[in-house]
């Protein structure tokens, strides 16, 4: 075998089997090298796979908990719309059947529309 460097003439390589010995050396460096760095990315995989995995399992759990409070809100306005319709159907009730004034109540009612009567003619009481 024959090898060069620069500047230098080519020599002939005095043991041949110390050049092939180097050469295969070399060349399961390169192959343990490429199967390390296989392996490396193998590992990379697996943990973006992990990676992704815990970031469903959070975005899971991120709309579970929106999905409960959603409806905690939704049924607190359900409940107090309930309530403030059944204040209003009360109401309406009393406005249907309204109770009979008691004497005391229609003279002082007719005292005010007396009193509301000479104030929009401008007339003494």
């Amino acid at each position: 075998m024959w090898a060069a460097r620069e500047g230098e003439a080519v020599k002939p390589i005095a043991d041949e089997k110390a050049f092939n010995d180097a050469a295969e050396a070399a060349i399961a460096r390169v192959l343990a090298a490429e199967r390390e760095a296989r392996e490396a990315v193998e590992q990379a995989r697996l943990e973006v796979d992990r990676i992704a995995e815990r970031a469903r399992l959070a975005d899971r759990a991120v709309a579970e908990r929106t999905e409960r409070r959603i409806r905690a809100v939704v049924g607190a306005f359900e409940r107090e719309l309930a309530e403030r319709l059944a204040e209003l159907e009360a109401a309406a009730v009393q406005v249907a059947h309204p109770q009979p004034l008691s004497p005391d109540e229609m003279a002082s009612l007719q005292r005010a529309v007396r009193a509301l009567a000479g104030e929009l003619i401008k007339a003494p009481p």
